[in-house]
C-alpha cells in the first residue's frame, strides 16, 4: 500500500515537467501577482463597497454577509493571499503548486458564477446580440481566462501516469522468489 509521503512526492512542479512545460513558470507568477493585487484590494475601503452586489447574491459564499462588509472582503483578501503563497511555494514544493492552483481553480469558479447570479449584469436576449454586460460584467467575465489559467497550473502539478503504468515503474531482471520480493515492493511504493 502507499503511504502518504510517497502519495505526495508524486506531484509535481507544474514547470518542471517534461515537455515544453517552462512557460507556465510565466503563468505561475502572473497568478501570483494578480492574486497579490486583488488580495490587498480587499482591504480598501471602496473594493469591499465594489464586490457587496456580488456576494449578495452569490449562492457559494453570501454567508459571508455575516462579517459585514468589510470583514467579507478582509476574509476574501486574506483567501487571495493565501493563494498567492501557495502557488508562489509551490515553484519549490510540488503539492503546494497543486492546492493553489486548486485554490485559484475554486476562487475563479465562483466569481464566474457572479456572470449569472448578480442581478442586472448581463442582460440575455435573443436578438442580434445575445448577451450584453456592464462594466462590471465585463470585470467578471476575464475570470474565465484566469481560471483556465488555474486549471493548466492544476493539471501540470497533479502526479502523471504513462499509459496504465505508475511514473516510476519497477524493473525486474530475476527469477525466482526475487518475483515475489518484487511484487511486494510494487504494492509498498
Amino acid at each position: 500500500m502507499r503511504t502518504d509521503a510517497s502519495i505526495l512526492k508524486r506531484f509535481h512542479v507544474a514547470e518542471h515537467g517534461d515537455g515544453p512545460y517552462r512557460p507556465l513558470a510565466l503563468l505561475r507568477w502572473v497568478m501570483v501577482a494578480i492574486f497579490i493585487s486583488f488580495g490587498i484590494q480587499k482591504f480598501t475601503l471602496q473594493s469591499a463597497q465594489g464586490i457587496v452586489q456580488f456576494i449578495s447574491h452569490s449562492p457559494f459564499i453570501s454567508w459571508l454577509s455575516v462579517f459585514g462588509v468589510r470583514g467579507e472582503a478582509y476574509v476574501l483578501g486574506a483567501v487571495e493571499l493565501l493563494i498567492a503563497a501557495l502557488l508562489a511555494a509551490g515553484a519549490f514544493v510540488p503539492v503546494l503548486s497543486a492546492l493553489g492552483a486548486f485554490m485559484g481553480i475554486v476562487t475563479f469558479a465562483i466569481t464566474w458564477s457572479f456572470f449569472f447570479t448578480t442581478p442586472g449584469l448581463v442582460k440575455w436576449s435573443l436578438s442580434t446580440h445575445p448577451m450584453a454586460w456592464n462594466v462590471a460584467g465585463a470585470f467578471v467575465f476575464k475570470d474565465v481566462v484566469l481560471l483556465c489559467v488555474c486549471t493548466v497550473l492544476f493539471v501540470a502539478s497533479l502526479p502523471r501516469r504513462r499509459g496504465n503504468e505508475s511514473t516510476a515503474p519497477a524493473v525486474w531482471h530475476g527469477t525466482g522468489s526475487e518475483a515475489g520480493d518484487l511484487q511486494a515492493k510494487r504494492l509498498t511504493d
